[in-house]
């Protein structure tokens, strides 16, 4: 009788306990569905400057309170849209890394707002052994001939910083920011105010272009005066002799008056002098 009631107890405990365990299940199951949000995540990884399609992105449940800051929940505001940047396969696709709806496809997408795009031609030296690329930041390094130094100096040349942290867009028809191999190539394509591109194309007609390649967190400006060949070699200026005091005239028309002989005449009382 008493292993009746105690198999009786046990049994209706574990059906309390499991539908305990039930309500429990739906009210957390309703607690997240209330406090989730539709996020567009990119199917496939996207490359900059690509236009997104249909096939690309899909809408997934994301946790409201983590929701990433602008990102996008409807599809509608995605069509035809344009990546400034690239997106792996998974990742929440958010406004900053898009361009502007009516953006057209290509490089010209991630060219930031009031920049320009411009194209110098590079080698293996110049173009720091293919280390500069697209993300990256280089100065622009001119070597030319001084202007102020012509009537001084036989040897005019001089080497001077002329841009500073330039970001690089593209090398050759490449525009992808995801690889670090280095990759040698005969062109790179520089974002640039329209007042930096003036300066480097007044650059590149005379004198020698070189990129130097700087740490991406170093924003600091430098200010130098150039090197030129007296610089470098540290040639120290010839002192100048002092000019000598001048005569004073009498004495100089005494020294430049031939030497004469003079005698003294005595004729009674009387004397006199007489030059030969």
């Amino acid at each position: 009788m008493r292993n009746t009631r105690a198999v009786t107890m046990i049994a209706l405990a574990c059906v309390l306990a499991f539908a305990a365990v039930m309500v429990a299940a739906r009210w957390i199951g309703a607690q997240a569905a209330g406090s989730s949000s539709k996020v567009a995540v990119a199917s496939v990884d996207i490359g900059l400057g690509a236009r997104l399609g249909a096939d690309m992105v899909h809408l997934v449940d994301w946790p409201a309170n983590a929701l990433p800051p602008g990102a996008i929940g409807d599809p509608a505001l995605l069509a035809n849209r344009v990546t400034r940047s690239s997106i792996q396969r998974g990742e929440p696709l958010m406004d900053s890394k898009l361009a502007p709806a009516g953006t057209i496809g290509g490089l010209s997408a991630i060219v930031a707002d009031g920049k320009r795009a411009m194209t110098v031609r590079v080698n293996d030296v110049v173009g720091v052994a293919g280390f500069a690329l697209p993300g990256n930041f280089v100065d622009i390094l001119v070597n030319t001939q001084g202007e102020a130094e012509k009537s001084a100096h036989k040897d005019p040349a001089i080497s001077k910083i002329v841009l500073e942290r330039i970001l690089v867009l593209a090398i050759a028809q490449e525009s992808s920011r995801d690889d670090t191999k280095p990759k040698v190539v005969n062109a790179v394509t520089l974002e640039l105010t329209p007042e930096q591109t003036e300066k480097l194309d007044l650059a590149r007609s005379v004198g020698t272009l070189s990129l130097v390649l700087r740490n991406q967190i170093d924003p600091g400006p430098v200010n130098t005066d150039g090197a030129t060949k007296t610089s470098l070699l540290d040639v120290k200026a010839a002192p100048q002799r002092a000019a000598a005091p001048q005569q004073a005239p009498r004495v100089a028309a005494l020294r430049a008056a031939p030497r004469r002989e003079q005698i003294e005449v005595i004729k009674g009382l009387d004397r006199s002098q007489q030059q030969f």
